[in-house]
């Protein structure tokens, strides 16, 4: 989980936040083992920012994953900061419930829970009878 938390600081630091000011950085692992980050990417229309977790997670699909293992997010300086519920919902589509998460403030200050913790009963693949999650 260290490296995945290392890759996330490091994407943290590419964040466009000037807005908010509120830099995040993702990092998602696949079954491949390859690990794929984001960073949040604002605009000055703001309901066309995106959220790291998803930048991750659309690149990662974009070059063919499909499976995760792992998903850090560095984000907050004093508490971690928490994906926001349209991330929680984006994750469910590609997270099994048991896939570990772990969020890490700039403080260092950690939260670790599985997808299942962060979103329970989530609606995805399964509430609509397809997929294999």
């Amino acid at each position: 989980m260290e490296q995945l938390l290392a890759a996330a600081r490091a994407a943290q630091e590419k964040s466009y936040s000037p807005y908010s000011r509120y830099p995040v950085g993702a990092a998602v692992r696949a079954t491949s083992g390859k690990i794929y980050t984001g960073c949040n990417i604002e605009n000055a229309s703001y309901g066309l920012t995106i959220c790291a977790e998803r930048v991750a997670l659309a690149t990662a699909v974009a070059a063919g994953e499909r499976e995760f293992t792992a998903l850090a997010i560095a984000a907050g300086d004093g508490d971690p900061g928490m994906p926001c519920g349209a991330c929680r919902q984006f994750m469910a589509e590609w997270f099994t419930p048991d896939v570990p998460i772990v969020v890490v403030s700039g403080q260092g200050q950690r939260l670790q829970m599985t997808m299942g913790q962060l979103l329970p009963y989530a609606f995805g693949p399964k509430s609509l009878g397809e997929g294999p999650r």
